[in-house]
């Protein structure tokens, strides 16, 4: 089969929606050579593809095809299987009814918030409140959606998925800072959990939120070239006079700044070398108690490093094995921003719902570092408690963790994950 062509910018959220697509489905997709937005999408030939000049379009054998989620489904669709619309009737019906929820619910808003504050469209205050109310929610439906569902329908990755990421990655990349989104825990958990998968990530590289709503811009395009003609004329002279100046201010701003260091990287020497106990952790195998955990109290610094349990805060709601399975997969994936600072054993525990989940961190330094806190999300879903070594009983459950003892606290373990 021939490459398809997919006319639109690298960095569109609708382009998106077809490479990640194409990626589940093993399809080929190209993007066209050399597109530039406001040029290439006004060529006659690209007019014929598509009248209105709107981007993404996919140029196939048999024609063209506009409208990102039509795109999408063409190439969910192309290959048999069809992976990505479900095993039934009725999970194709709901992830029609997601990808439309997407559309409709979330994109739009998210769209009707964001464009007036970057200058396209005129910004109106009670137009931007009663789309931030509909966001809000709509983005609640979804968040009770998902505190008992890792994807939109059934146990794998859909079309409605990868369309819905997409949409979110607009507001999270750009307008849905931390404050804002940390009312809906489980969509956070939802977004985070897919833009990490493999097929994703491939796409969108690696994904930061924003931290702050863009500010309200005022755009005057027709002003501009009032104000510009006359200047031309009247102004050289006062350009020629502040020229000397800016070198010396680009020559500040072209000098290359050393990269801030981490703060733990400052902190003093310790004779604890993380790396060698992850090592000893990973290559024990027999004798467990008597070289591993034995090893690591030989290593332990007091000093350098502060050992910490943390418990879920909403084990309640841990009816699904395959959910809570996921849902500290996904914690410990969006922690290796710490791997250099830290080890981490987290226990799934119980044998019917609801399953408790516990883990047990070793962090450099005395306290959980900040970045930590304002990067991963996920800590403030759980209760944290430091470790007093001097308690033998404290001492004795932080070795039990380590070991992944069973019965743990009186419990049989359902998963032990460790983070290393």
């Amino acid at each position: 089969m021939a490459p398809l062509i997919l006319h639109g910018g690298k960095t569109n959220k609708n382009s998106y929606k077809t490479l990640i697509a194409a990626e589940y489905v093993g399809v080929q997709v190209e993007l066209a050579p050399n597109f530039e937005m406001g040029v290439s999408n006004k060529t006659p030939e690209f007019l014929q593809m598509n009248p209105i000049g709107k981007v993404p379009v996919l140029e196939t054998p048999d024609g063209p095809v506009f409208e990102s989620n039509s795109i999408a489904r063409y190439v969910a669709r192309l290959k048999g299987d069809n992976i990505l619309y479900g095993s039934s009737l009725i999970q194709y019906a709901q992830i029609e009814q997601w990808i439309d929820f997407a559309s409709l619910e979330i994109d739009a808003n998210i769209i009707k918030w964001y464009a007036p504050r970057i200058g396209r469209g005129p910004y109106l205050p009670p137009a931007e409140e009663a789309a931030i109310s509909a966001l809000k929610r709509a983005l609640g439906a979804l968040n009770t959606h998902l505190a008992s569902n890792t994807y939109l329908v059934g146990h794998s990755v859909t079309l409605a998925d990868i369309i819905l990421t997409c949409n979110l990655y607009l507001g999270f990349a750009n307008i849905l800072v931390k404050s804002f989104t940390s009312e809906f825990p489980h969509v956070e958990r939802y977004f985070w959990t897919l833009v990490n998968q493999p097929n994703f990530r491939k796409i969108f590289g690696q994904v930061k939120q924003t931290d702050s709503v863009p500010p309200v811009q005022s755009a005057k395009k027709p002003s501009q070239p009032k104000e510009t003609k006359p200047k031309a004329k009247d102004e050289p002279k006062k350009e020629a006079k502040k020229e000397p100046e800016k070198p010396k201010e680009a020559a500040e701003e072209e000098a290359p700044k050393p990269k801030p260091k981490n703060p733990l990287d400052l902190l003093p020497p310790s004779p604890m070398i993380l790396d060698e106990w992850k090592r000893l952790y990973s290559n024990t195998k027999t004798n467990f108690r008597e070289v591993a955990i034995k090893g690591f109290w030989d290593m332990y610094d007091a000093e350098g490093y502060s050992l910490w349990f943390c418990d879920y805060k909403y084990n309640d709601e841990n009816t699904v094995s395959f959910v809570t399975l996921n849902k500290v997969g996904g914690f410990l994936q969006r922690m290796d921003l710490a791997r250099k600072y830290a080890f981490g054993k987290m226990l799934v525990i119980g044998s019917n719902p609801p399953f408790k989940v516990k883990g047990l961190w070793l962090f450099r330094g005395q306290e959980i570092p900040q970045f930590v806190i304002d990067e991963c999300y996920d800590m403030e879903l759980y209760e944290w408690t430091k470790v007093d070594i001097s308690d033998e009983a404290q001492k004795e459950r932080v070795n039990q963790m380590i070991e992944d003892f069973e019965p743990f606290e009186g419990e049989a373990l359902l998963d032990a994950k460790c983070f290393k």
